[in-house]
């Protein structure tokens, strides 16, 4: 029996053969990551969402004459954890008595 770590990395080799995206090399523990951060800060439904949005702005900014791909994932991805992160915390935030209401 495979474990989970096995399972996804032939599931993603199989999404990257499907899309003729062979040569990407991407980061499944730090996709995971960034999903957890979002679940937990955001929403859980955030998870997907964040991954989602988070891999369409790295494939764009590592368009042709663009970033390199790794580069692009990366910046992403880290934008991505941080605006999550800092959600969380602005979400959790009291008003202050009397501040107007936007």
């Amino acid at each position: 029996m495979k474990s989970q770590d096995e399972t996804l990395e032939e599931w993603s080799r199989s999404l990257l053969q499907a899309y003729d995206l062979e040569d990407v090399q991407i980061d499944v523990n730090a996709i995971l990551s960034l999903a957890g951060v979002a679940a937990h800060s955001v929403v859980r439904p955030a998870a997907p969402l964040t991954t989602f949005i988070a891999g369409l702005a790295a494939g764009l900014a590592g368009g042709p004459g663009q970033a390199p791909d790794a580069a692009a994932m990366k910046s992403a991805l880290d934008r991505a954890r941080t605006l999550a992160a800092d959600y969380d915390s602005a979400a959790t935030e009291p008003k202050s008595a009397g501040a107007p209401v936007e």
